[in-house]
């Protein structure tokens, strides 16, 4: 005996056809690349190994303060200023670490204008970041070199507000389970 799908399971599918537009819709990805638009400046020889957070913050306020294209020797590293000009470059104060080449800045996008990532045997780079929004891939290797982590720096106090799409997107798929849970029982 063959049943017949019927309007309930195609309701079904609509629901589940949704809820991953809705994800899909909110995920822009920018790459960023050595050197490109979004450049700050670079240190080397760079973190190498365990730093504390308060270091970077450091040397990233160091790279804020230096004028477009010029180089300079402080705290151990030699900084590397870009000639890119950005609006406003608030002062570091906040940090979030984290390792792998993907970040999501959706929750995060106006907390932090600052990404530092180091290289094992490279250096660091550190990019603007405070105008982009979504997620950003970052190079996994830089002149052969690998990433070893990265941090977000930003101004202000330590807090991570929600913006209301992760609970949207809860919502949505909570009550999709129950669609499938009330269709599929019969």
């Amino acid at each position: 005996m063959q049943m017949n799908p019927g309007p309930r399971h195609k309701f079904l599918l609509l629901g589940i056809a949704f809820c991953m537009a809705m994800l899909a819709s909110g995920h822009e990805a920018r790459a960023l690349s050595i050197g490109d638009s979004q450049e700050l400046g670079f240190l080397w020889p760079g973190v190498q190994g365990k730093t504390d957070n308060q270091k970077k913050v450091n040397y990233v306020n160091h790279l804020i303060g230096m004028a477009l294209g010029t180089i300079d020797v402080a705290n151990g590293e030699v900084y590397t200023r870009s000639n890119h000009g950005f609006q406003s470059l608030p002062a570091a104060v906040r940090t979030l670490n984290g390792g792998g080449r993907v970040i999501d800045l959706h929750r995060t996008a106006s907390l932090y204008t600052y990404l530092f990532a180091t290289y094992k045997g490279y250096g660091t780079e550190v990019w603007y970041v405070g105008k982009l929004n979504g997620i950003i891939m970052i190079p996994f290797r830089a002149a052969g070199h690998y990433l070893t982590g990265w941090t977000l720096l930003g101004p202000g106090s330590v807090g991570v507000p929600d913006g209301g799409l992760t609970v949207a997107l809860l919502g949505a798929a909570l009550g999709v389970l129950a669609l499938a849970r009330r269709f599929l029982r019969r």
